[in-house]
């Protein structure tokens, strides 16, 4: 059976891939496709999506620094916006039952607030997987959007622990006081796990065992756990690395976890219309979101990228919908609106991320009269003057360009990227390193590069390149661009755009070492 379903959401991933649109759309509609065929999810494929999201926020956690959720741009606004958005939805439903509409006719006020609070979260899942996709996980907007996210799903987890009445036992205390003495043992064994095989196993190992399933033990929710394991290793200097090992195996299971939200779904006339008047709110939701995060002194473009990025209902919301329908607060059909609005609201919101920038550049005058003066330390503008090559993307590839060049030309070379600790990182060691999103339409009105000769984008995602170059060129530089990629189609992407040459990370790094050992043996 399992067989059917993956075989399904291939053929629907490829053909609306085909489409220019991310194939988790097509594994929803697979879903939906199968549901209507008169399948039914099966306990592998739960497992398999449990497995899935585990996975996931164990990756979160890799990447998320505590520092981060106590910030007052991302608990404030995810705190008011969660009480406000509650309480709209709350009121559209007692007001839609007092119009004796089916299925909003039998809501009590509490169970109307229930439903509400669950309609107010956005998706982990589907926020991790456009960031991800657009190479802006360590971006400003992604930062927040995430951090808003955690915060909801802390919310989640205090609700569904009072819902159930599952309290911690006496294990947990024990549990939060063993975290911190284990951590030195933890990061050894991370040391010693070294980079082949070993490491996915043991992203897996730490995410089920320690996290998850220690948290139940504990009386506490493992998805939870996951994320709090995971954010015990984000400092480590193999946190990264280790994200990486466990990215397609996380992505093949969340293919399950899509799958699951169709065939979950119990179709009927009344839940698919109940959930369209659903998301004819949706806009009031976002507007929220961009209000709030603005509020705290957020720029203009910041504040609308979190925004769109949130821009859809939650798969938690499911899990609070089915917690509620278990204890017959709700009927099951509330189930099906839920799962109904998640899916379309992933369709909506996938091509809307596609073209975020695009849409900014278009009401930026009109937005820039909300936005504060106040500038965050992160958004300042950025100093080239003497600068006549730039390098965005300090990673491997991009730091050893610098180094190559500043040998020879010392001072004409400047790195840009948009992760702080990469960032300090150079700067500690004498280098020119500045901080800055090269995918921001902004950032090219506010820098001067009329000294800049040569650009090099060297950023480890496509589309951030291809971001970046269409901003490049829009801000009226002329000077050259030189650009990296993994394969040869992006390479003729790139030339077709204008990029004056391009650099295969794979095809060329073998002639590149034969060229060093050359110079070494023969000179």
């Amino acid at each position: 059976m399992e067989i059917i379903f993956f075989a399904t959401a291939f053929v629907c991933g490829f053909v609306v891939y085909q489409l220019k649109l991310p194939p988790l759309i097509g594994f929803l509609i697979a879903g939906f496709a199968l549901n209507l065929c008169g399948f039914q999810s099966t306990e592998l494929l739960n497992s398999v999506a449990d497995l899935g999201v585990t996975l996931l926020l164990f990756s979160i956690g890799l990447k998320l620094r505590v520092a981060n959720l106590l910030k007052p741009q991302v608990w404030a606004p995810a705190s008011i916006h969660i009480i406000l958005s509650s309480a709209l939805f709350c009121g559209l439903m007692l007001f839609l039952g007092y119009l004796a509409l089916p299925m909003f006719d039998e809501l009590s006020w509490q169970s109307a607030l229930l439903v509400g609070f669950a309609f107010s979260f956005s998706s982990t899942v589907f926020a991790v997987k456009v960031l991800e996709e657009r190479g802006e996980m360590a971006s400003l907007h992604g930062k927040i959007a995430i951090g808003i996210l955690v915060m909801q799903d802390i919310f989640a987890v205090i609700f569904l622990a009072i819902s159930t009445g599952k309290t911690p036992n006496g294990w947990a205390l024990a549990l939060f006081v063993a975290l911190p003495l284990l951590r030195p043992v933890m990061f050894w064994i991370l040391n010693r796990s070294k980079h082949g095989e070993l490491l996915p196993l043991f992203g897996f190992f730490f995410a089920l065992v320690l996290g998850y399933n220690a948290f139940e033990f504990a009386g506490l929710k493992g998805d939870l756990g996951a994320l709090i394991v995971g954010m015990m290793f984000a400092p480590h200097k193999k946190a990264g690395e280790l994200a990486k090992s466990l990215l397609n195996l996380k992505e093949i299971l969340l293919v399950g976890f899509f799958l699951t939200i169709g065939l979950g779904a119990e179709l009927t006339v009344n839940s698919l219309l109940i959930a369209l008047v659903i998301i004819m709110v949706l806009p009031i939701k976002v507007f929220l979101y961009y209000v709030l995060t603005n509020a705290f002194k957020l720029r203009a473009r910041t504040s609308l990228l979190s925004a769109f990025t949130l821009t859809n209902y939650s798969e938690f919301g499911l899990i609070v919908c089915m917690v509620a329908a278990t204890s017959g607060l709700i009927t099951n059909e509330w189930l099906a609106v839920m799962a109904i609005a998640v899916s379309i609201t992933f369709i909506i919101a996938s091509p809307l991320n596609k073209r975020s920038n695009e849409i900014y550049v278009k009401i930026e005058q009109w937005l820039l009269r909300f936005e504060s003066d106040t500038r965050l330390a992160e958004e300042l503008p950025v100093n080239l003057n003497n600068t006549r090559i730039v390098i965005f993307g300090m990673g491997r590839i991009g730091t050893g360009a610098y180094e190559t060049i500043n040998l020879t030309h010392p001072g004409v070379v400047a790195g840009v990227d948009i992760k702080p600790e990469v960032v300090d990182k150079h700067v500690r060691r004498d280098r020119k390193a500045l901080l800055a999103d090269a995918t921001d339409p902004d950032f090219w009105q506010r820098v001067n590069h009329s000294n800049v000769e040569m650009i090099m984008l060297a950023m480890p995602k496509h589309m951030q390149n291809i971001f970046a170059l269409e901003q490049l060129r829009a801000s009226g530089y002329q000077g050259q661009v030189t650009a990296i990629a993994n394969y040869p189609d992006q390479q003729k992407e790139l030339e077709d755009m204008g990029v004056d040459s391009t650099y295969n990370f794979y095809l060329e790094a073998g002639s590149g070492f034969a060229e060093h050992v050359k110079q070494k043996l023969f000179s």
